[in-house]
């Protein structure tokens, strides 16, 4: 309890947060906190007594959509941190191919990680919410897509150390993280084959006596020339797939840029692993994860993965939506707004009922995670809604601005190259 109460206080007194505004809210949020550390601490007194009775509750799975004092105070955050920060810097870092000089520090100030790592652990977090995490994508892609890209690799690198890793996994990582020592981290799923499929990897990792050596190769990803760590998903023969913790200065591992159309801007590269060796501590969750336990964690992974995909697709077509809305009202021809004519009315109505679809879909699915049940199908759904919609809103978006949506002047043609890639970061949508 301590140690989460010692991060929201580094959260509530970082100058970020201060010059978002958000100082007094912050500190509210850590006076509660400090009150339910303390009401827990009678509660666990009260456990300890002899005396209990009465069946234990369980958790509620009703599908609940309301947020908590921390989620709103974060989202809160996170749109500030989108329009004031990451929506100026979109353009420049897209034609620099990375991410502007220091945005991963000032990211990290404002507790993200902190807060996706429990109290436990050294974090902030009283329960680490699958629909917290959700939102954060969301949040982040609305201001620029490849930059959420950029900011969640190593957040996504900590969220599965927190989920799967073991106690030496999580005690040598999770420190450097949430005391914002490190954040050069990301996750290597994606290879470059027709009909990629995460469930038939190519990249494999053969088991030695010493450890196991991985070979393979992986596309798109995040911040690769500047990762430290590498979470890498290879197939263990007889076993499955897997992910394993790689090091960036082990021998064997390379990377080169591999700018593409869209999420230039997240720094983009394909890494490559020859006859790479890593000890038997770099399977991720150590030799339990060799069983069931791995089988189950690497379909959690990609469920989580999707889901998050499909947040970044409604974050980014929010964005879209957001801007054709007023440029329609204003656009003025043959006298009138051209909002007035019923094909424009009638897009934008279409844009903003798709985007409330894949709203749904993608919170059902988060909120699935967060009680316990299985969300394969759900995520499934979101992943498959979000991809086809969000590219059907990014060229309707471009579609409403006529010749103004193919130029520079305007976000639209940047925000429709980045939803292209949801439809091809989880392998082919269409097979």
């Amino acid at each position: 309890m301590g140690g989460g109460l010692r991060a929201l206080n580094r959260i509530a007194e970082s100058p970020f947060v201060e010059r978002l505004g958000l100082e007094e809210r912050a500190q509210r949020l850590v006076y509660e906190s400090a009150k339910r550390m303390a009401e827990t601490a009678a509660k666990a007194a009260k456990r300890l007594s002899p005396k209990r009775s009465g069946k234990p509750t369980r958790p509620s799975r009703k599908f609940d959509l309301s947020l908590s004092e921390e989620q709103q105070l974060m989202r809160d955050t996170l749109r500030r941190f989108a329009d004031e920060v990451m929506q100026p810097a979109a353009r420049e870092a897209d034609d620099e191919g990375a991410p502007p000089e220091g945005f991963l520090e000032t990211f990290g100030e404002l507790g993200a990680i902190a807060m996706s790592v429990p109290e436990a652990l050294g974090g902030a977090a009283e329960q680490v919410s699958a629909v917290s995490q959700m939102l954060i994508a969301e949040d982040l892609a609305r201001g620029d897509m490849g930059l959420a890209y950029a900011a969640l690799a190593p957040l996504s690198f900590v969220n599965a150390v927190v989920a799967w890793g073991d106690a030496q996994q999580q005690a040598n990582l999770l420190p450097k993280f949430v005391g914002g020592e490190e954040t050069g981290a990301t996750v290597a799923v994606l290879e470059p084959q027709p009909l990629f499929d995460p469930a038939a990897l190519r990249t494999t990792a053969k088991k030695g006596s010493g450890g196991y050596l991985l070979n393979g190769e992986k596309s798109m990803v995040a911040l690769a020339q500047s990762a430290k760590w590498f979470l890498v998903a290879a197939e263990l023969p007889r076993v499955g797939p897997r992910l394993f913790i790689v090091e960036r200065d082990a021998e064997g591992v390379s990377v080169t840029g591999e700018p593409a159309m869209g999420l230039r801007s997240a720094a983009l590269g394909r890494l490559e692993l020859d006859r790479v060796r890593v000890s038997h501590q770099a399977l991720l969750g150590g030799e339990v994860a060799l069983k069931n336990q791995g089988k189950n964690a690497y379909r959690d992974s990609i469920d989580r993965a999707r889901v998050a995909w499909g947040a970044m697709a409604v974050g980014a077509s929010q964005a879209v939506l957001d801007y054709v809305i007023p440029y329609c009202n204003d656009r003025v021809a043959f006298g009138e707004p051209i909002s007035h004519r019923q094909a424009v009315a009638f897009m934008i109505a279409d844009m903003g009922i798709e985007l409330e679809s894949m709203r749904m879909l993608v919170y059902r699915a988060a909120g699935r995670i967060d009680v316990g049940m299985k969300c394969q199908r759900e995520a499934y759904l979101a992943r498959t809604l979000c991809a086809e919609k969000a590219m059907e809103i990014g060229t309707n978006g471009v579609q409403l601005l006529g010749g103004a949506g193919f130029i520079k002047d305007h976000p639209i043609e940047l925000w429709y190259r980045h939803l292209r890639a949801v439809g091809v970061m989880d392998g082919n949508l269409f097979v």
